[in-house]
C-alpha cells in the first residue's frame, strides 16, 4: 500500500511538472499568435511598429517554436496521465463531470491545434475549412479548457509543487510505468529540443544545418523562399504584359506609371527580413519607390493607412498599410531584390515590402494603390 501510494505522488509530481511546461507552451503560442492576428486584423486600440524591424520575425518565431515544443511534451503528458483518463467512474459527482468535460475538450482540442499547425508549417491542407480563422478561434477553446483544468487540479497542483525536490536516489525510483523521474525529465527535455532544432533553422541562419523538418529555410528563387508562386496565383500572363500599369488613386485624382516609369522614379535600397505566419523569414536587399512618395504624389496623407491591391484574387489579394509604416522611408513598392530585377514569383513587376510586416501583407504583383 506504501509503495502504490508513493508511486501514485510520484506520478503526480511529473504529471503535474509537464503540465506546467506545456501550459507555459501553450500561454506562449496562444499570446504571440495573437499579436499576429491583431497585425492582420487589428482592433481599435491595436498598434504595431514598424521598429525594430526583427519584432515581428521574432515574436513568430516563437509562436511556431513553442507550438512544436508543445507536440512532444502533450504526448509525454498523456502517456503519463492515460490511465486517469479512463478510471472509473468515469463521471461521479458534478464537479468531477465539469473535470472529465475539460480534459476532453482540453485533449482533443490541443492535438487537433498542434496537428493543423504543423500541417501549416509544410503548407499542406487535407481539409475543407479556412485555416486561419480555425486556428485563431480553437485557440480560444485550448485556453479556456486549459483554465478550466487548472482550476480543477489546482489543489493537486500545489501539493505536488510543495513538495519540493526529493533526495538523488527517491528521483531515480520508477514509478508507474517502470520510468523513474529523472529519466522522464531528461527523455522530456532532449525530445524537446531535438523537435525544436529540427524546425528553428527556418528562423534562426545558424540552425539550418540541422533543420531537416523546416520546409522552407533558404531554398527559392533568388535565395528566398516562395509561398506562393505566380502560377499557383494564376497572375503570369498579367504580370509580364507590356500593357501593364500601376494605377495609384488619391485625393488629387489618379496616376499611373508603367515599369520604365516607376524604374525612373527616385530609387531607394533597404535591408529588411521577410516573415511568414508559417515561422521562416529571411533577409533580403530590396529596391524599389517608397510608398510615401507615391502616397503624397496624389496628394495623400503618410498618416492614414492605404490599401495594397495585388493582380490575384483570394483572401490575400487587398493588404492595408498601417500608418505607421506608411510614413515609414523603408517601406518601399519593390522592383528588385538582391541587386535584380525581382522573379515573378517574388512579385514582378512590383510588390510592397515594410518592416515588420507578416508576410501575407506583403502584397506581391501590386497593381492598385489607394490612399486617402
Amino acid at each position: 500500500m506504501v509503495e502504490a501510494d508513493e508511486a501514485e505522488h510520484e506520478r503526480r509530481g511529473r504529471a503535474t511538472r509537464v503540465g506546467l511546461a506545456l501550459a507555459t507552451c501553450f500561454a506562449v503560442c496562444f499570446i504571440t499568435g495573437l499579436v499576429s492576428h491583431w497585425i492582420q486584423h487589428p482592433p481599435g486600440w491595436f498598434a504595431w511598429p514598424s521598429t525594430p524591424v526583427w519584432l515581428y520575425r521574432t515574436t513568430q518565431g516563437i509562436h511556431v517554436l513553442s507550438g512544436i515544443a508543445a507536440i512532444p511534451l502533450l504526448l509525454i503528458k498523456l502517456a503519463v496521465v492515460y490511465r486517469k483518463l479512463f478510471e472509473r467512474p468515469l463521471i461521479g459527482s458534478p464537479v468531477r463531470l465539469v473535470e472529465r468535460l475539460s480534459i476532453a475538450v482540453l485533449v482533443s482540442a490541443s492535438i487537433f491545434q498542434l496537428l493543423t499547425g504543423l500541417l501549416n508549417i509544410a503548407q499542406w491542407y487535407p481539409w475543407r475549412f479556412f485555416f486561419t480563422s480555425t486556428h485563431h478561434a480553437m485557440a480560444y477553446i485550448v485556453v479556456g479548457a486549459l483554465l478550466v483544468h487548472i482550476a480543477a487540479k489546482l489543489p493537486m497542483i500545489r501539493d505536488a509543487l510543495s513538495e519540493g525536490e526529493r533526495p538523488a536516489e527517491e528521483a531515480d525510483r520508477p514509478g508507474l510505468g517502470g520510468i523513474d523521474r529523472r529519466t522522464l525529465l531528461m527523455a522530456g527535455g532532449g525530445a524537446v529540443v531535438v523537435a525544436v532544432a529540427a524546425f528553428a533553422g527556418q528562423t534562426v541562419p545558424a540552425l539550418r544545418r540541422v533543420a531537416v523538418f523546416a520546409p522552407r529555410s533558404g531554398a527559392g528563387p533568388q535565395g528566398l523562399p516562395v509561398n506562393r508562386t505566380a502560377e499557383q496565383a494564376q497572375v503570369t500572363a498579367d504580370a509580364t504584359s507590356d500593357s501593364y500599369r500601376l494605377v495609384v488613386s488619391g485625393p488629387d485624382g489618379d496616376a499611373s506609371w508603367d515599369l520604365a516609369g516607376l524604374c525612373a522614379l527616385p530609387q531607394h535600397t533597404e535591408s529588411l527580413p521577410i516573415t511568414c505566419v508559417e515561422g521562416w523569414s529571411a533577409d533580403a536587399v530590396w529596391t524599389g519607390v517608397r510608398l510615401r512618395d507615391l502616397v503624397r504624389t496624389v496628394g495623400g496623407s503618410i498618416e492614414t493607412p492605404v490599401r495594397v491591391m495585388s493582380m490575384e484574387q483570394g483572401p490575400y489579394a487587398v493588404s492595408t498599410v498601417p500608418s505607421a509604416h506608411v510614413a515609414d522611408p523603408r517601406t518601399l513598392l519593390a522592383l528588385r531584390l538582391h541587386g535584380a530585377d525581382l522573379d515573378i514569383d517574388h512579385g514582378f513587376p512590383c510588390r510592397l515590402i515594410a518592416p515588420d510586416l507578416p508576410g501575407v501583407m506583403q502584397t506581391k504583383w501590386v497593381a492598385r494603390i489607394e490612399v486617402s
